[in-house]
């Protein structure tokens, strides 16, 4: 037991250290594709120190809300983390706490209150954003409702690490129609979920035009700072989601058996197992390099969409999920 507690603080270690710095490689690359130099892949680490050393204005408007915000955002991701495989693909100590929905739903519970925040202050930019905000979150929602239905026709449970075993137990899981395309809808669920084009442009400012950037816009000092580092921390955690679930699941720490199906082979003694949880720090952030290549690839070749544009294409993953469970239905 002791070993699973500490594997769940070495998660979430990692997963508040290295969001940063997905975040600045992620700019970068973007900046190099363009043929810029752009800022270093260490410069959100610079960003946070400054805003945390910075005062903090708050309004006189604003209510209790607008102060616990940013606290929400910032812990919404770390609770993610204790539920879901990010360094071992056996249950650790909260593994059963929530399901893959139930992890939704804490995430979306920290994009209510920021939406709230935004709205908090009475200016009038917030809650353009913030409207627009839920409108994305509104019609994201239904397809992460049916992408897990659809999990859970497959694995039996929502349980990430469950449903990471049933996938590649056997391989021919992961080539399935209804895999492929719970894949393409989970990946366009990322895109707007984190403010990524096409759906949002994480680099523009102008406030008439932001919709995720909204959120933080009347923040300063340390509640910008959590807000910021909130947001890093979710998107890593939807790649490790999306990486560690549902698409390449080898490189995590594996000596269990889970619901009748070897994961990894054993790995024996307290010694050998932290090795292998802290080998595969670099193996997951070579899987999460890659994506980043995807989504440079992804963001360099479209542009943002106009917002009612926005509703066609999370139509298009809504219509995937849904192909994807009758796929799973009718082609088992």
């Amino acid at each position: 037991m002791f070993n699973r507690i500490l594997f769940n603080l070495i998660q979430v270690l990692v997963v508040m250290a290295f969001a940063p710095l997905v975040s600045g490689i992620l700019s970068r690359l973007k900046e190099m594709v363009q043929s810029k130099r752009g800022p270093s892949i260490f410069q959100p680490y610079r960003d946070l120190w400054k805003l945390f050393h910075k005062d903090e204005i708050v309004s006189e408007e604003s209510s209790w809300i607008f102060r616990f915000t940013p606290y929400i955002v910032f812990v919404a991701p770390i609770f993610v983390t204790l539920l879901i495989p990010v360094l071992t693909n056996y249950p650790l100590f909260f593994a059963f706490m929530g399901d893959m929905l139930g992890g939704g739903f804490v995430l979306a519970l920290g994009g209510f209150f920021a939406t709230l925040a935004a709205i908090d202050t009475a200016n009038p930019y917030g809650p353009v954003g913030a409207s627009r905000t839920r409108m994305v979150g509104f019609l994201a929602e239904p397809v992460f409702m049916i992408v897990f239905f659809t999990v859970s026709f497959v694995a039996g449970s929502t349980i990430p690490y469950i449903v990471q075993a049933k996938w590649v137990t056997p391989m021919a899981n992961f080539f399935a129609p209804s895999h492929v395309l719970l894949v393409l809808a989970f990946l366009m669920l990322i895109l707007a979920e984190g403010g990524r084009i096409p759906v949002d442009n994480p680099s523009g400012h102008f406030e008439l035009a932001m919709i995720d950037e909204s959120k933080a816009l009347e923040y300063s000092g340390r509640g910008f700072a959590l807000m910021k580092w909130g947001g890093q921390m979710k998107m890593l955690v939807l790649m490790c989601i999306f990486l560690n679930v549902l698409v390449t699941p080898w490189g995590l720490a594996g000596n269990q058996t889970l619901g009748g199906l070897h994961l990894l082979p054993p790995v024996a003694g307290p010694d050998l197992r932290v090795a292998a949880v802290l080998l595969a720090v670099p193996l997951v952030a070579l899987k999460v390099f890659c994506f980043l290549l995807v989504l440079v690839v992804i963001e360099s070749s479209l542009a943002k969409l106009r917002l009612f544009r926005i509703s066609e294409f999370l139509g298009a993953a809504f219509v995937t999920s849904v192909a994807a469970m009758i796929a799973q239905v009718f082609l088992p």
